[in-house]
This record gives C-alpha cells, sequence and structure tokens, in this order.
C-alpha cells in the first residue's frame, strides 16, 4: 500500500513534465542548445614512504586528467530545460560515462521547479559547490566519504524565495527522492533514499545550510549487512568584499548486523547483535582575492572513520586524519585557472605517524 501510495503522489508530482537538478555548468542562452565543459590537467606528486604497518606504498608521482568534461544545456518554451553531461577522464572509470542527465520543469518560476533524471546529490556545501568552482583541488576528505553517493537518479523539488519577502532569495530548498545505489546503477531494493537541503541568507554576506539524507542498502560485505545510511550536517558561508570564510561538519551513522557463516559457498545467518558505526568530520577554509586575480587558500580538515576502512589519496587506512591544505588559486582570465596545493597530513589515532603528504597541480579551462 506505502509503495502504491508513493507512485500516485510521484504521477501527480511530475505528470506536467519529463522533469532538473543541480549540475555544474549553466547555459548562457535562454533558448536553444549550448555545449558546454572543461577540462582539468593534473600533476600530483606524494610524498609516500611507509604506512603504519610498514608496507612500502609506492605511490608515483603522475600527470593525468583530474576531470575532462562535455556536455549540452539548454531550453524548450516553455519552462523545461535540460542538461546532459560526460566525463570523458580514463582515470576515474577507464572509459566515458554518463555524469548528469535530466530534465527540469519550472512552471513556478524560482519558487519551484521539478527534476527528474541523474544528478548531484542536495547533501553538504562542497558538493554542492560546482566540480570547476572548488577552492582547493581535492574535495574534503569527510566529502568524499559521507556525502556519498555523490550523484543518484530520483526526482527532486528545488526552489528559492525569490523576493517574496522582499529580501532576494532569503532561503533556498531542495527535497529529491533518490534510488540510493549511486552514479549509473539501477536499485538493487525497494527502498529509496530521502535528501534534502536549506540554505538561509539573512544578509547578503552570510549563507547558514542544514542537509539530511537517509534510506536503506543491500550492501552485503563479508562481516556486515548494512541496512540504514543516515547522513546530516550543517555549514556556513561568510563572504564580504573579496575575503570568504567556509566551514561545513557532516556526520553519519551506518546501522547493520554482524553475520556469521557463509564460507565457502554456505548461507550466512545474522547475529543478535547489531553494529553501529558513527562517522563524522569537518572542514573550514579562508580565502582572499587580491587586485593581482592571486587567490591565497588556506584550509583545515579532519575526518573520524569510527575505526572503519576509507580511501585517502589512492591508499587504504583506518584512523582519523587532519589535513592541513596551503593553496595558491590564480585566475589568468573568466575561464583560465591554475591551482596549486600542498596537503599536509597527521595521523591521529594510527600507531605512528608516517610520511604521506602531497603537492598537487592543476590547470582548468571551461568554456
Amino acid at each position: 500500500m506505502k509503495n502504491l501510495i508513493f507512485t500516485f503522489l510521484l504521477a501527480g508530482l511530475l505528470s506536467p513534465f519529463i522533469g532538473n537538478g543541480q549540475g555544474c555548468m549553466e547555459s548562457d542562452s535562454d533558448e536553444g542548445v549550448a555545449v558546454v565543459g572543461y577540462v582539468q590537467a593534473d600533476y600530483d606528486n606524494y610524498f609516500f614512504e611507509e604506512d603504519k604497518n610498514g608496507n612500502t606504498l609506492n605511490k608515483p608521482n603522475s600527470f593525468y586528467f583530474k576531470r575532462a568534461r562535455l556536455g549540452v544545456v539548454g531550453s524548450i518554451p516553455y519552462d523545461v530545460s535540460y542538461y546532459v553531461m560526460a566525463e570523458f577522464s580514463p582515470v576515474t572509470q577507464g572509459q566515458p560515462y554518463l555524469l548528469d542527465a535530466f530534465v527540469t520543469y519550472a512552471p513556478f518560476g524560482k519558487y519551484a521547479k521539478f527534476t527528474m533524471g541523474q544528478f548531484k546529490s542536495p547533501v553538504g556545501l562542497e558538493l554542492n559547490t560546482p566540480c570547476h568552482a572548488l577552492h582547493t583541488i581535492r574535495r574534503s576528505t569527510v566529502v568524499n566519504n559521507l556525502a556519498t553517493p555523490f550523484r543518484d537518479m530520483g526526482v527532486m523539488v528545488f526552489g528559492t524565495s525569490d523576493s517574496l519577502f522582499g529580501k532576494k532569495d532569503l532561503f533556498a530548498y531542495n527535497i529529491a527522492f533518490l534510488n540510493g545505489s549511486g552514479l549509473n546503477n539501477w536499485d538493487d531494493n525497494k527502498y529509496k533514499d530521502i535528501a534534502a537541503r536549506l540554505v538561509i541568507s539573512p544578509w547578503e554576506w552570510l549563507k547558514i545550510g542544514g542537509s539530511y539524507r537517509t534510506g536503506k542498502q543491500d550492501i552485503k560485505r563479508t562481516d556486515q549487512i548494512q541496512t540504514t545510511r543516515t547522513r546530516y550536517g550543517a555549514d556556513i558561508t561568510f563572504e564580504y568584499k573579496n575575503f570568504m570564510l567556509q566551514g561545513e561538519y557532516l556526520a553519519g551513522v551506518d546501522e547493520g548486523q554482524a553475520s556469521s557463516g557463509g564460507g565457502c559457498g554456505g548461507k550466512s545467518s545474522l547475529a543478535a547483535d547489531s553494529l553501529t558505526f558513527s562517522k563524522s568530520g569537518f572542514f573550514v577554509q579562508a580565502m582572499y582575492m587580491t587586485p593581482w586575480r592571486v587567490q591565497p587558500v588556506i584550509k583545515f580538515e579532519t575526518y573520524d572513520p569510527d575505526k572503519t576502512s576509507y580511501k585517502y589519496l589512492f591508499v587504504e587506512q583506518d584512523f582519523i586524519q587532519t589535513t592541513l591544505t596551503f593553496g595558491i588559486n590564480y585566475f589568468l582570465n573568466d575561464w583560465t585557472r591554475i591551482q596549486v596545493n600542498y596537503l599536509y597530513n597527521s595521523e591521529e589515532t594510527a600507531k605512528l605517524e608516517f610520511p604521506n603528504d602531497a603537492f598537487m597541480f592543476q590547470v582548468q579551462v571551461k568554456f
């Protein structure tokens, strides 16, 4: 019955259109189709030697493409727009793949827009910062782990208050129903994730945001069957003239049950005790745009995985890590940017601190 009710509600919501989410780029044209995209050419040098167990990490330095994206955006009379973006960088999956594809219907202007397709999850500040507008080369570790999956298939309603309360965009909101299975994946269960974000801007120089996402998964692992995944967070942006200060906190709770048996093709059984992992972290970053188009950036971040494993710069680890990023952004023009980052890493709960700092260099061109 619940599924039937949800289906009818969904059909009623989407019947006027085929349905936009939040993409990374926008078209300058009000009508017709436009080709958009950007290329990020990178060089990374990892100062890795041995991990906490004395194993040689042997991470080479390399030139590569972090992102090479090409897409089309446009609008159709009346109130319908579309967005399709593909990733051509071979680093992530080894071949091109569909990144975003959605249709948006905006019968109520900025107040309410309806999207259907594959798009970014509305969770978090840094995740919803366009990929070509990130202030550091890589997203924070807490965002890379707790805002996932970054993209999903589903429907979303979003909008702003516009000038309804006598002030421009006093608040903005996003509410989405998602598969929960991530990029280009068919849903693997009957449940749907619910994700939401609210941003309040009482003054032009201040934005305060909150995010939430929850859903059930059928992710089977050797020693765990995860059943519920919940994420919540808060963020703030202070921007005055050429100075910007941002901070974001994200927390997540994964609830599952321990499994026993199942070896040699046998069937596993659930133990009585459930497993709960509480993960959290935050980042704070500050930057200042000088008159010479040079923008120094400093960023402090930390992530507590609650002893679960996660990947940092392609290396598996399970300890609390703090990262201090020193960066310089140089804008040659409105379309070309050079970024230089040095990442100093400190392992708080590892047995020994080991060399795993990194130097990153990126040239970006967007069109």
